[in-house]
């Protein structure tokens, strides 16, 4: 019999109309989308017969079509927005929230951490400051687990057991550390569904870019192609390792100011 394999979604903020992003850059607004386009993907999604799951319940990998929903970051409108429609449609969703965000402008409140929370939705880390965490010396890194997923704990009153990697950067290291720290995952950015033979602490995701049409969110949905997607990644890692991640970035950067002109 065919493992199941479910493919788990990298949602970050839901642009609104009249409401300034949190970032303004190139490579962050490629991540945003607009709150019609997030709801006609629910909706597509429950028409065909999809459960939407948060971590924990995809890791029970059930036989019925299913994906995962997960947003990185921790904005505001994860609560005011993402959380309403989310319910509407009777999904589950797992949001990793990156600790020190909480309470600046554009990002939950810790009250709003923990209405979420009262709320049914899965709370995950998502680092303290959102640094790539191959660059940090052990006592960085563990700021960036251990610590953050501490003060995360001491706002909610329970354990938090699912860490996302900021940028979907990890090493070795990373993974040892979220062991250490009890993460029970670690998710990163690779382009590829998980199954039960999938690591707990290696779960890639789909990051979803505005613009998508809805045969391409219905074939990432289904896990089609997902293979070309992570060729091209292979390729961009290939990059990073050669040129170092903030080099990587202001090519990157500038590569895509260049395309909006």
């Amino acid at each position: 019999m065919t493992r199941p394999r479910i493919v788990f979604l990298m949602y970050h903020e839901l642009e609104l109309a009249g409401r300034t992003l949190c970032q303004s850059e190139p490579g962050y607004v490629r991540y945003i989308l607009p709150v019609e386009e997030f709801r006609n993907q629910m909706a597509w999604m429950k028409q065909s017969g999809f459960r939407g799951m948060s971590v924990s319940e995809a890791l029970l990998f059930p036989v019925q079509l299913s994906v995962c929903i997960t947003f990185d970051d921790g904005c505001e409108t994860d609560l005011i927005t993402a959380a309403p429609l989310l319910s509407e449609f009777g999904f589950h969703a797992t949001f990793y929230v990156t600790a020190s965000f909480l309470d600046t402008p554009g990002y939950m409140s810790s009250m709003q951490l923990r209405e979420l929370d009262s709320q049914g939705f899965e709370i995950g880390c998502h680092s303290m400051t959102h640094r790539y965490l191959p660059d940090l010396e052990e006592a960085e890194l563990k700021r960036e687990l251990v610590e953050a997923k501490q003060r995360i704990e001491q706002i909610l009153g329970h354990a938090v057991r699912h860490f996302s990697c900021p940028g979907g950067r990890y090493d070795r290291r990373t993974i040892e550390m979220a062991r250490r720290a009890g993460f029970k995952t670690v998710a990163n950015s690779e382009f590829r569904a998980n199954s039960a033979a999938t690591s707990n602490h290696n779960l890639g995701r789909v990051a979803m870019l505005r613009g998508l049409s809805p045969e391409q969110f219905s074939a990432i949905c289904h896990g089609r192609g997902l293979w070309k997607k992570r060729l091209l990644q292979q390729t961009r890692h290939s990059v990073q390792c050669l040129l170092g991640n903030r080099a990587y970035d202001r090519l990157r950067a500038a590569l895509l100011r260049t395309r909006r002109q």
